[in-house]
């Protein structure tokens, strides 16, 4: 009997151990924001004060590219295949574009895959690239610093960006629309007048859609604007289709509404004043153009935007 009322004690005690659930983590604590986030009151301005005019999307001709193996001496094609990789500056944060896939840990999508044909053209072999991990707002500096041969990660041409870095010819043509929660009723971005929307800094989204929403909250990744959204701190994501259909696709409760309000114009970064490496580059798109490479990659990843459509037309100034 001793031993039942013993037992019985224990496990009272067991069952009024600890505080009520609700003074573990109250209902009413705030959820905590992503690091760096900032809440942007104006556009990005250039260094310059304004926007200069060119015709950005216009890039420099390719020649033939040289067989792979065989870059020309004394080139920048030549320093990176003696260096025995190509260092490519993608992100890992934009399902479908740049992500790292959480089975083997290897950074896919089809940003990556225009890297690996580069990375093809020089050596024979598309594995022979170092991929570097940057945010929207290190793209530029990471050029300019040589810390990465190209860019490649959903970057719009501009005539500001122009000034600082080079850009092959456009290989994709993204759009702005707007990702809500299901049911929000924010139809596109007629309705953020009265709502909070996130960005990323860095990004030519920002400067897109501060002035048409009442809030605008610029963070480090679009990742972050998906916990935002989900944890009710913002009401809309606004940036290019190609990475809204990746947050949509890791989330079904949310969705891609509008039509396109902007046209971007992505490029591969490199370096200012690299011109072989540019038309090198060239040469690399125009061929996965030609021989339907581009349009497999395209398969690959992007089928969510829906069927592939006709590979950007190329534009060149000389």
């Amino acid at each position: 009997m001793r031993r039942l009322a013993l037992a019985a004690v224990l496990l009272l005690g067991a069952c009024s151990a600890g505080p009520a659930p609700s003074e573990v983590v109250p209902r009413s604590a705030a959820a905590p924001q992503p690091a760096n986030a900032s809440t942007v009151s104006a556009a990005p301005s250039s260094s310059t004060g304004e926007e200069p005019a060119c015709d950005a999307t216009a890039s420099l001709r390719p020649g033939p590219l040289p067989q792979a193996g065989q870059m020309p001496a004394g080139s920048t094609m030549a320093k990176i295949a003696q260096r025995g990789r190509l260092i490519a500056g993608v992100d890992q944060n934009s399902f479908l574009m740049g992500f790292r896939n959480s089975f083997t840990g290897e950074i896919e999508g089809f940003d990556v895959d225009v890297a690996r044909q580069i990375a093809k053209a020089v050596f024979g072999d598309e594995k022979k690239v170092q991929f570097r991990v940057v945010t929207a707002a290190e793209r530029i500096p990471m050029l300019q610093s040589g810390a990465v041969d190209v860019v490649v990660r959903t970057m719009t041409i501009t005539c500001d960006r122009l000034r600082d870095v080079d850009f092959s010819q456009v290989y994709y043509q993204a759009g702005q629309r707007v990702l809500v929660r299901r049911n929000s009723g924010i139809a596109g971005v007629e309705g953020l007048a009265d709502k909070r929307v996130c960005v990323a800094s860095g990004s030519t989204s920002l400067g897109n859609v501060v002035n048409r929403a009442k809030t605008t909250v610029s963070v480090p990744n679009w990742t972050d604007c998906l916990v935002m959204l989900q944890q009710g701190q913002t009401d809309a994501i606004s940036t290019d289709d190609t990475i809204l259909a990746g947050l949509a696709a890791q989330d079904p409760y949310t969705e891609v509404v509008g039509a396109r309000f902007t046209d971007e114009s992505y490029g591969v970064g490199v370096p200012k004043g690299q011109e072989d490496l540019v038309r090198f580059v060239n040469g690399v798109l125009e061929r996965m153009r030609a021989d339907g490479t581009w349009s497999a990659i395209y398969g690959r990843w992007l089928t969510p935007l829906g069927p592939a459509p006709t590979p950007p037309v190329a534009r060149y100034r000389d």
